[in-house]
């Protein structure tokens, strides 16, 4: 038989296509054999657990007065229209949209002391109470939720909180949830000992997954990133470059380009990337990548002063970060290095908070 007629060979052939919206629907147009394979579910399962480390950037979730809205990354076919993933909350404004990760966003409802776990494509929402032990009135708190590798079925979702223990302390807490059993783990907890008043607290950006470890950044009197490990359950602070406090004017957690923990920091015009390395001795410590010199890549000509860069956010699956500037808003690659500007009516929304979430 023709390879396209060997009933085993075909759905191998189109496992291959590419992960963009656009490739399943057309492939279901060229016949209805075709139609039927990829409308298969046990397909469809094998097809998102191929493409599962390298999806595409679909784009980025917004906060507003009015809820949660989409604002599309990708041209045309692969442009999925805005309307395709907004949520609507009662009282948006006590909400807080913590980040999205394996298909799933979070959000955090702090009055309500609840976390909402959504799903954008099939709209399934699962509203979590915030466990006993966390004072979300008082305390700073941020979270993350993530699937395990393989995994479509079940979710875990993890919270972490500063709290003020005494002058020039604070203890971090943290707790996971698994859908699978429905309730909440123990209570990890560690203390810190601050440069100053215990006055510390997380920053706007959301989290990044690297390996089993989840990672924050931290600010208040003295700057850090705040490590969960997902497999041992354990808390540890580490200290960023001392090299970033000269003349910074923004930074930000991705990935480096070999899968570690990564840092972007602006100055002026140009972004250093740093990376966490382990020594010879096994102890980790931070070593200066590259540094971009974003005026000439961007063509900013008009961008002279220090401090006319900000950091949006990141996508930590695809290695993006988004920057605004003087000329507008910048969807920036780091490998391989390219850039693209994003339209007016995302530039809007994007510099109405000043945040920018990845989705996929």
């Amino acid at each position: 038989a023709a390879p396209l007629d060997d009933e085993n060979l075909l759905p191998e052939i189109l496992l291959r296509l590419s992960p963009h919206p656009s490739s399943l629907p057309r492939a279901s147009a060229v016949c209805k054999r075709w139609l039927l394979v990829v409308s298969d579910p046990d397909f469809a399962l094998r097809f998102h657990r191929r493409h599962r480390p390298s999806p595409p950037f679909l784009g980025c979730f917004i906060h507003h007065s009015r809820g949660i809205s989409y604002a599309p990354t990708m041209d045309s076919p692969d442009r999925v229209p805005a309307g395709r993933f907004s949520l609507q909350l009662d009282d948006s404004h006590r909400f807080w949209f913590l980040g999205c990760r394996h298909g799933l966003a979070l959000v955090f409802h702090r009055s309500r002391k609840l976390v909402l776990v959504w799903d954008p494509v099939t709209g399934d929402q699962h509203r979590i109470a915030v466990p006993p032990g966390f004072n979300v009135n008082e305390n700073p708190m941020h979270g993350a939720v993530l699937r395990a590798a393989g995994e479509v079925d079940h979710f875990q979702v993890v919270l972490v909180e500063a709290v003020g223990v005494a002058k020039q302390h604070t203890r971090k807490l943290a707790c996971v949830y698994s859908s699978e059993t429905g309730v909440w783990g123990n209570l990890t907890s560690m203390s810190v000992q601050s440069k100053g008043t215990f006055t510390l607290y997380f920053t706007g950006t959301s989290s990044v997954l690297v390996g089993s470890s989840l990672y924050w950044l931290i600010d208040g009197d003295f700057v850090g990133i705040l490590e969960f490990n997902l497999e041992r359950h354990s808390l540890a602070v580490i200290e960023v470059p001392v090299d970033m406090f000269e003349r910074y004017s923004d930074f930000a957690l991705t990935q480096a380009d070999d899968g570690g923990l990564g840092l972007i920091i602006l100055t002026g015009c140009n972004a250093r990337l740093w990376k966490r390395e382990a020594g010879c001795d096994g102890v980790a410590s931070w070593a200066m990548g590259t540094t971009i010199e974003l005026d000439k890549l961007l063509s900013l000509h008009s961008m002279k002063e220090k401090g006319t860069l900000t950091i949006l956010g990141c996508a930590e699956e695809n290695n993006v970060v988004f920057l605004s500037a003087v000329d507008g808003v910048f969807m920036v690659e780091l490998e391989p290095l390219q850039f693209k500007k994003l339209h007016v009516l995302q530039l809007a929304l994007l510099l109405s908070i000043r945040k920018c979430l990845h989705c996929r």
